[in-house]
């Protein structure tokens, strides 16, 4: 089963995030509202993916994933955003992530598709 750690500053999409993905057989593993909380929780919960959004309240989605990039953590990062993808250029491919979900399109499909 794989593991995901949600990182969002809204807890509403974190609960929706969870139901939707825990029943469509992912196991969500921990929860992190910030960039910095994001790090610590990769670090001592070790998931298989990181679900980041892009606007973070500390240090943005795109710092938090190359961070991990950088410190060969083995997580795939799939960037979220309530914008679209067009919105930031080559910045989801410039910091390491797999790719990118919009929020309002995510799904297990859509995360199996990325990770596949």
């Amino acid at each position: 089963m794989t593991t995901i750690l949600l990182v969002d500053d809204h807890s509403s999409f974190r609960r929706t995030a969870r139901a939707l993905l825990e029943s469509e057989g992912f196991d969500v593993v921990g929860e992190a509202a910030d960039g910095a909380s994001a790090l610590e929780a990769v670090e001592a919960l070790a998931p298989d993916v990181v679900l980041l959004d892009v606007h973070l309240p500390d240090i943005d989605g795109f710092e938090v994933a190359a961070r991990l990039r950088r410190s060969g953590d083995a997580a795939a990062v799939v960037m979220i955003s309530s914008h679209d993808a067009r919105d930031y250029g080559g910045l989801v491919e410039e910091s390491g992530a797999r790719g990118f979900v919009p929020k309002a399109e995510l799904s297990g499909a859509a995360l199996s598709a990325l990770l596949g």
